[in-house]
């Protein structure tokens, strides 16, 4: 494993750090706007600023628009209504990172890959976490949002197996067919579901749109496009396993500012989980040297 250098490894934790209050903004937006409408707006700003990205790729955009509306539009969308829903974020965080164990199933049954014990058993624990962290009392109280997260999650799996089939895919250009990829869904999505859009439009406050503005030019732009850039330096399988960072950032700052509180259940399940991704991680970039989108 080649080791990252100490000025590429805090840039590392600057990412994982910008990923891990995400989930805090998301959390912000979602109070002030309709969910999946919160989630347009962050994806219009995206799709406004990486615009000149956007290229037809011939013979590859049914790949591309498959992962646009399945890590965009639709992961999203459930996302964010996920996080309406629930009220521990802390749970949301760790629940999050289950799109990795699925991309990883959908690899064996989809694509015909083959992964040894040590992958099979971080899937097992991945997903055994989650069950010990859903039997806190503040999450079964909102286990809907839950559910929502771990369905995002299986959603946005199904949009990294169409990835896969993508080659030369750089940050920016995959960020612009997420983005136009995604809106028609999320317009459809909102129309149908919600209502208060102009509503929230008129009475926004600085704390939403920060908000989303983070969550765009921030989660979306800034951390995946350093991140990419890391992944291209360095192997998958001395970058990627960090990234399990994130969700801990994420635990500590749902602690700090939105409240949440910790229990044996959440602080084991939480490391469960955290330990088979991180395996999974490690074990598909030795085996495949390829990238992950990392968390979202």
């Amino acid at each position: 494993m080649t080791e990252v250098s100490q000025r590429h490894f805090v840039r590392l934790m600057l990412i994982n750090a910008v990923w891990g209050f995400n989930l805090v903004a998301i959390k912000l937006g979602v109070d002030r706007f309709p969910p999946v409408f919160a989630g347009f707006l962050r994806f219009l700003v995206v799709g406004l600023v990486v615009l000149p990205w956007l290229r037809i790729r011939r013979g590859e955009m049914r790949w591309l628009l498959i992962a646009a509306i399945f890590s965009g539009g639709l992961q999203f969308a459930i996302m964010y209504t996920g996080v309406a829903l629930s009220g521990n974020m802390s749970s949301v965080a760790i629940a999050g990172q289950l799109g990795i164990p699925f991309a990883t199933i959908l690899s064996v049954v989809v694509l015909g890959e083959r992964i040894r014990w040590r992958r099979s058993l971080g899937i097992v624990l991945a997903f055994a976490g989650v069950v010990v962290l859903g039997f806190n009392p503040d999450v079964l109280k909102s286990w809907q949002g839950l559910a929502l997260i771990v369905l995002a999650a299986f959603i946005g799996a199904i949009g990294l197996i169409a990835i896969k089939r993508v080659r030369d895919l750089n940050a920016l250009e995959l960020q612009a067919w997420l983005a136009w990829g995604s809106l028609p869904v999320f317009l459809m999505l909102t129309i149908w579901l919600e209502d208060g859009q102009i509503e929230s439009l008129r009475n926004i406050d600085l704390t939403g749109a920060g908000a989303v503005l983070y969550s765009a030019l921030f989660a979306s732009l800034f951390a995946h496009t350093a991140y990419f850039a890391l992944v291209h330096r360095y192997p998958v399988s001395s970058v990627a396993p960090l990234t399990v960072l994130g969700p801990v950032f994420s635990v500590g700052f749902a602690i700090l500012f939105l409240g949440d509180v910790l229990d044996w259940r959440m602080v084991i399940g939480g490391v469960m989980t955290l330990t088979g991704v991180a395996v999974i991680v490690m074990r598909e970039g030795k085996a495949a040297g390829s990238g992950s989108l990392g968390p979202t």
